[in-house]
């Protein structure tokens, strides 16, 4: 796995680095003082894909948790940090492992290990789900990807709403964009994901959702209007 260590304390990165030359199977192929610094790197064209993140929580300029906010794709991610505060945060954006300084090395290689697992089973071919599970009431409630219609935030939560059913659960916009399938949804304003498949009318500033009671009227956000655009040429194609 090709990874990155962001981390603005020297003698926390030279730890980390020593860890990961000592670990059979990860190869190091830059470290970070800022996320700042990471972001530029990451973003060149010729950069290499990243499989994993070792990430400090609480640095200057941007910390660890507004780092994971600007990336469009999340890899996997090792959070370590000096502080257990953070830790509920985090894993609101599915990281692998948040470990605690001072990191030991038999803690590091638990969470490699973790990391290892989930590469794997992303590299093994699957066949494509068609539904997921969610949280609710104790509960996990199966929904099948065409029931649903459309996602909207709601302040820490996010509501899936489906023809039958309102689900709320505590998820970040960003992370249950990562988790549903691209091919089907799509974030078209900053508080709404829609089903592609459940749009009846695109207007100049809105997309128009089928309900069982009539129809939704959903903003599209300014920053989203290319993608979303460019999308329905590439599918009218």
């Amino acid at each position: 796995m090709n990874c990155i260590i962001i981390d603005d304390d020297k003698l926390s990165i030279k730890i980390i680095e020593e860890f990961v030359g000592r670990t059979e199977g990860l190869h190091l192929t830059g470290s970070y003082s800022s996320a700042v610094e990471a972001i530029n790197s990451l973003n060149q064209p010729d950069a290499e894909k990243v499989d994993l993140i070792f990430l400090d929580i609480e640095m200057p300029e941007m910390s660890g948790i507004e780092f994971l906010e600007s990336l469009d794709i999340i890899p996997q991610v090792v959070i370590y940090s000096s502080q257990e505060k953070y830790a509920l945060e985090s894993y609101e954006y599915d990281v692998t492992d948040y470990l605690l300084k001072p990191v030991q090395f038999g803690r590091f290689i638990k969470a490699v290990n973790r990391a290892r697992e989930r590469f794997d089973k992303k590299e093994s071919p699957v066949k494509e789900s068609t539904e997921i599970f969610i949280k609710n009431n104790g509960s996990l409630v199966r929904i099948k990807y065409d029931d649903i219609l459309w996602i909207e935030a709601l302040e820490n939560y996010v509501v899936l709403n489906t023809f039958n059913d309102k689900y709320t659960i505590h998820f970040t916009m960003k992370s249950i964009a990562d988790k549903m399938p691209a091919d089907k949804f799509m974030r078209i304003h900053r508080s709404f994901i829609v089903n592609f498949s459940k749009i009846k009318v695109i207007e100049d500033n809105s997309v128009v959702i089928k309900t069982d009671s009539g129809t939704k009227v959903i903003p599209i956000g300014k920053s989203y209007r290319d993608k979303l655009m460019n999308d329905i040429n590439l599918i009218s194609k």
